[in-house]
């Protein structure tokens, strides 16, 4: 297959500790452009990427879904790969979704949960983050996979994809919906979705973004409307 020109577009919001820690190890050399986009942050995260040589584009609406098409928008390339430098996961990984892009994937998710991956959750007794991120894989690939393999990791931001194969998806611009989204139009589209697995770290420089229950019901509320969407 023929190389694709790739973006790594760095999503980040008040993450400047895990970007001193990223930052430096990313491939950057190993892709046509690299760029971040900041959901406002006001820990001098902006300022410490430009002065990394990273063009940073702050977000022109809020949410994660907003991130995403704010990526997409500015890319000049043929396929975005996703990261975020929160130094809970191997800067190299995006090395890997790049070559997967390459051979031809259109859509690759970096997994915390299939065979030989950790996820930051693994070694606590209760893991309600896994395990729901488990049970939405297994209703979506109940109600829309038709072929291919079942998705393990609904729920992980770090991934590649073709610019046409997002476009196909007509994702929402807003909301927090993105991750899950995206496999369900695969899903439906029929564009197969490649994981490998990756070995998450704790998360030491904040509290999550996404709060499980809050989150969840916006997630379930998601899946009710898709399921009456039409094609």
């Amino acid at each position: 297959m023929a190389r694709l020109t790739k973006s790594l577009v760095l999503i980040v919001w008040n993450e400047l500790e895990g970007c001193k820690s990223d930052v430096p190890r990313l491939p950057r050399g190993d892709f046509d452009e690299v760029f971040a986009i900041d959901g406002n942050s006001t820990d001098g995260t902006p300022e410490f990427l430009a002065a990394q040589g990273i063009t940073v584009h702050r977000q022109r609406r809020k949410s994660i879904n907003a991130a995403y098409a704010d990526a997409v928008a500015h890319s000049r390339c043929e396929a975005v790969v996703i990261f975020f430098p929160k130094a809970t996961l191997d800067p190299a990984t995006t090395l890997e979704i790049s070559r997967r892009l390459d051979a031809g994937d259109e859509f690759v998710i970096a997994s915390r949960n299939l065979a030989g991956a950790h996820n930051e959750e693994d070694e606590k007794f209760l893991k309600p983050r896994k395990w729901g991120v488990a049970a939405l894989g297994i209703f979506a690939a109940l109600i829309w996979k038709r072929r291919g393999e079942r998705v393990r990791d609904v729920l992980h931001g770090v991934k590649g994809f073709t610019v046409a194969a997002y476009r196909r998806m007509k994702i929402s611009e807003t909301g927090v919906t993105i991750d899950l989204e995206m496999v369900v139009r695969a899903y439906r589209l029929g564009i197969p979705v490649v994981e490998f697995p990756v070995r998450e770290a704790a998360y030491h420089h904040g509290q999550t973004r996404f709060p499980i229950f809050k989150t969840g019901k916006r997630l379930a509320a998601f899946l009710l409307s898709e399921f009456f969407r039409r094609r």
